[in-house]
């Protein structure tokens, strides 16, 4: 007896190419899935129709570089498994800061930085995410805006050759659209943009989705969006839809100026245990978002 799952996965893999769906532009990061192994972060993707998956930790390990299924000797292998899946790698989430004007601890952040643009060159994956992140005490405004943007213009002239581009991500003490944009033009290159964490630019930044996307637009090539609430002094995350974040205008409002990246699930299960598991928050992420999607007229 063959089950409808099998027949239908069957029939799918029988159609030739032009003729397979094409799925929509979503994604997820892997930091929504803190206990799952490789194998099975790609079987939920693929299971749920996400043409993407963002690498931000594998299981315990933070580092990328450090991970085995992506070691040297097994990117081919790892690609493969990737497009047998229907995936492609849309960032790597490094934990790197340009804010320390220590210069050993600031030395130590650009190789890590470096590390992840090599193996996104391996991957091709096509973007490295990193952090502001920080105003240092006692440092004036406009001594830090340029030690950071320096910082991500050093690491655009080595991700050029690589075809990878550095993306800072709005996050820290950088929500704002004014200090984005100034970090951007500082930066002045062509292989540094932005991670749009569009909950941080409303919660933090207090600017409505149409503000940072109006501002920021030409340089947002990918975005992180989830939901929450306030819970005290602080916000809990929620699922999509059932917040205060307008998620749905968000992603209006990226589609109107044409954004052609992934919309990028960011489910913060590894740093809040206390939150839905990700088997449920993933696969209602990628119904809630295919809705908004299409209801914006991507895809």
């Amino acid at each position: 007896m063959t089950t409808r799952r099998e027949f239908v996965g069957t029939a799918a893999a029988l159609l030739l190419p032009w003729q397979a769906p094409t799925k929509l532009p979503l994604g997820f990061s892997t930091l929504g899935c803190p206990t799952w192994p490789w194998p099975k972060i790609l079987d939920f993707a693929a299971e749920h129709q996400f043409a993407a998956i963002e690498l931000r930790g594998i299981l315990t390990n933070m580092d990328l570089t450090k991970v085995p299924e992506l070691a040297p000797d097994h990117i081919a292998e790892a690609k493969g498994q990737l497009k047998a899946h229907g995936l492609v790698v849309s960032c790597l989430g490094a934990s790197a800061n340009m804010h320390d004007m220590d210069p050993v601890k600031h030395a130590a952040q650009l190789d890590e930085a470096r590390r992840f643009i090599d193996l996104a060159q391996a991957l091709g994956a096509p973007y490295v995410r990193v952090f502001g992140n920080e105003y240092v005490k006692d440092v004036p405004r406009d001594q830090m805006l340029a030690h950071i943007a320096g910082a991500l213009r050093e690491l655009g002239d080595y991700a050029r050759p690589k075809g990878v581009t550095v993306v800072i991500e709005s996050h820290g003490d950088f929500t704002d659209s004014p200090a984005l944009l100034e970090l951007l033009q500082r930066a002045d290159s062509p292989n540094v943009a932005l991670l749009w964490d569009a909950h941080h630019t409303f919660v933090s930044g207090k600017e409505q989705p149409e503000e940072p996307v109006a501002k920021l637009g030409r340089y947002i090539r990918h975005t992180h969006l989830k939901d929450s609430v306030p819970a005290g002094n602080d916000r809990r995350y929620v699922l999509t839809g059932t917040g205060d974040v307008p998620v749905k205008r968000q992603i209006a409002a990226l589609a109107k100026i044409g954004y052609r990246g992934f919309y990028s699930f960011e489910w913060e299960k590894r740093w809040h245990q206390e939150i839905e598991e990700p088997e449920v928050a993933l696969a209602q992420y990628a119904t809630v978002a295919a809705q908004y999607i299409k209801e914006a007229g991507v895809g």
